[in-house]
């Protein structure tokens, strides 16, 4: 088990990023939450299995159809085992 907080750079919001992250994440059956943040990037924490956190990753280095991302920075840590489910923050 793994948790990666990532921050996605780009044309990310107003794209389905968000939406379309928890969909991925919750296919995979990772936990934790996506959310906007006001400076127009994402902002993701995912806990899971490594393989499978690293293949969000993955996802988050394109997204959705109509995103364009520039830079996913990166940081993996141990989990702390907070997360019920994966969510959406506002």
């Amino acid at each position: 088990m793994i948790r990666a907080n990532l921050v996605i750079k780009g044309r990310v919001q107003g794209v389905g990023f968000r939406a379309n992250a928890r969909r991925k994440a919750s296919g995979l059956g990772l936990k934790g939450w996506v959310k906007n943040l006001q400076d127009g990037n994402v902002e993701l924490v995912v806990e899971g299995e490594e393989q499978l956190v690293d293949r969000l990753i993955e996802w988050c280095h394109h997204g959705p159809s109509g995103a364009y991302v520039s830079d996913v920075k990166i940081e993996k840590t141990e989990p702390t085992g907070e997360f019920w489910g994966f969510s959406v923050k506002r």
